[in-house]
């Protein structure tokens, strides 16, 4: 009888469990403002509060943006990408792929971007619109693209993926790609007001550029993964994957988001007969730019990158002091691209603590080459650190060459202007301002070494 009652009472017990797990799976998304969750995330931290970030619009302010060099290395010691947690420092490209890439990667995912959760839905890719047009001079056959996420665990959050293919019409096989993580319509023409020089010039488009080599370009939306705000932490494929509710301190944020998005892109391109796919590259700007230095970081199948003035958060130091500091990334305006748990360093703990620093981001991609740009502080692009990026690429030389490939061909500043592109890293300050269009035609040129 005692038996039977136990066998009773635990099979209610598992129907009421399934009965309020169906009801909670049923609750709409959780709705925030950016506010509201950033404090709830500090909360779960146990901070009280952050430092202000550098104040980039008023040079008179206590926090303004530091533009000094004689003050910009307060951390001058940074992690050796060489060297093991328990400090013997590796000497073979085999410890490197089977010991500190791994240490490296798991520092990067708990403290600053967040971990991509082990069960992702997948995307089912359609062709929404096939057209025949002419791109400058050059015949183009344009494919615009969607890629429909399983949203079968949480049906109430949808995300369909933006991504066009345009490749040339003429072209006798399989082509090499180059996609970039592009705005949206909208923002593009919101941001083109703000920095003018981010407008198309005269001349060639990046676009035209690319098909001049007989390649082809790719166009995607990482706002059609996931939203740039904290409010929509709870929806896109963040919230998506967390059924509508709020991120836990080690969940990704949506700069890794925005380069899993570009890896799925990446998966359609692999299956399409107009593209060469073993030659994709990934290129972006700004916040982009962050966006694809971590999808090159993290997924070997991208050939080649270009990361223009991606700054703090993607290739610039987190230790200097230049432009934006990592306490303006910890801020409620740009929290959403890390992981909850990088908030830390604005508070209790600085950006001397942290286990990491850009330099082992950009180690992550080798022995694959990578260039990196970015304007001049005195065009206007100041706040991005080009010093500190190339200060970041030279520290991650020593990885490169331990895989037999070759760093920056030098460890002093260049002028502006140079290109050091006779390395697998690449490098080059333009004298314009907060855009990639004086380095793409130094991009391409380096590109054409591997495409």
């Amino acid at each position: 009888m005692m038996h039977r009652y136990r066998a009773a009472k635990a099979a209610l017990l598992f129907l009421v469990a399934l009965l309020v797990g169906a009801a909670l799976a049923q609750q709409p998304p959780v709705q925030l403002t950016a506010q509201q969750d950033h404090q709830r995330m500090m909360a779960l931290l146990g901070i009280a509060s952050l430092r202000p970030g550098a104040d980039g619009s008023n040079p008179q302010a206590p926090n303004a943006a530091n533009y000094d060099e004689s003050k910009a290395n307060p951390y001058p010691n940074l992690p050796d990408p060489l060297r093991l947690n328990n400090g013997k420092l590796v000497k073979t490209a085999k410890q490197w792929w089977s010991l500190r890439r791994p240490q490296i990667v798991q520092e990067f995912d708990r403290e600053i971007y967040g971990r991509v959760p082990k069960a992702v839905p997948g995307v089912r890719w359609e062709v929404a619109a096939t057209t025949n047009d002419v791109d400058g001079t050059v015949p183009v056959v344009t494919k615009k693209l969607v890629g429909h996420v399983d949203n079968s665990s949480f049906p109430d959050i949808r995300v369909n993926i933006q991504l066009s293919l345009t490749a040339p019409a003429n072209a006798h096989g399989p082509v090499p790609v180059i996609m970039e993580l592009d705005l949206s319509p909208e923002v593009m023409a919101a941001l083109a007001k703000r920095f003018p020089a981010m407008r198309p010039g005269p001349g060639p488009s990046w676009q035209q550029q690319v098909l001049a080599q007989g390649w082809g370009y790719a166009s995607y939306i990482p706002t059609s993964v996931q939203a740039d705000t904290g409010a929509g932490l709870t929806q896109g494929i963040i919230g998506l994957v967390n059924k509508g509710q709020p991120r836990g301190p080690d969940d990704w944020g949506a700069l890794r988001a925005w380069a899993w998005g570009a890896s799925r892109a990446l998966d359609y391109l692999e299956t399409d007969p107009s593209v060469d796919a073993k030659h994709a590259g990934i290129a972006g700007h700004s916040r982009y730019g962050k966006a694809a230095l971590v999808a090159m970081a993290y997924d070997p199948r991208f050939a080649i990158a270009y990361i223009s003035s991606s700054g703090m958060g993607g290739a610039a130091l987190y230790r200097r002091h230049f432009g934006e500091q990592l306490e303006n990334l910890a801020a409620v305006n740009e929290y959403h691209w890390m992981a909850g748990n990088f908030l830390k360093y604005a508070g209790p703990l600085t950006a001397s603590d942290l286990p990491v620093d850009a330099h082992e981001l950009i180690a992550l991609c080798a022995p694959r080459p990578v260039f990196i740009g970015a304007g001049s502080t005195q065009g206007g692009d100041g706040w991005v650190d080009a010093k500190g990026m190339f200060l970041a690429a030279a520290a991650a030389g020593p990885v490169y060459r331990l895989l037999g490939k070759k760093g920056l061909p030098a460890r002093q500043f260049p002028p502006t202007g140079t290109a050091m592109t006779s390395g697998d890293l690449a490098f080059r300050q333009h004298s314009d301002g907060h855009t990639p269009a004086p380095n793409w035609p130094v991009f391409l040129s380096f590109a054409r070494r591997y495409l």
